[in-house]
């Protein structure tokens, strides 16, 4: 038997169409606009990841950090290499898939904007304006994966 008939699909059937709603399940894919948060996801961490790999001190020193520690810099760069490249290999995942990868997003996310909002409130490294931006965007995102989640889990995938 073929995969889109084990899908429920009839023999000689098309596929559905992308406007179509997809099967349910833990094999299935994803909607489309959650791969494009993926997307978006990895060119926003690689993005801020490689000037922090690469000059830690003068990337955060322009964003308004007055000391930084270049090899606690250098472990949140991983940190958001590798998320952020899982996202964009991870984008054609099965549902299973993008629900892990959402788990793991939403406690970083969240954890994330925990310690940024404990920090601004202990004074540290001058409480610099930019970090309220990485607030505002870590909020956005923790906003989003939980959305994605939930939507993954009431469609039954």
């Amino acid at each position: 038997m073929k995969a889109h008939e084990e899908a429920g699909h009839e023999p000689g059937a098309s596929e559905p169409r992308a406007s179509e709603p997809r099967a349910s399940g833990p094999t299935a894919s994803a909607p489309k606009a959650l791969t494009v948060w993926f997307v978006v996801h990895c060119i926003v961490d690689v993005a801020f990841a490689i000037p922090m790999m690469i000059v830690p001190g003068p990337f955060l020193a322009f964003m308004g950090w007055r000391a930084v520690d270049p090899i606690a810099t250098r472990l949140v760069a991983a940190a958001l290499l590798g998320i952020g490249l899982e996202s964009f290999i991870g984008r054609h995942s099965t549902a299973d898939g993008f629900k892990a990868m959402l788990n793991l997003k939403i406690i970083w996310s969240g954890s994330a904007t925990v310690g940024l909002l404990i920090s601004m409130a202990m004074g540290a490294q001058g409480q610099p304006l930019f970090v309220w931006a990485l607030v505002a965007v870590f909020l956005v995102f923790e906003a989003g994966w939980i959305y994605w989640r939930v939507h993954l889990e009431q469609r039954g995938a």
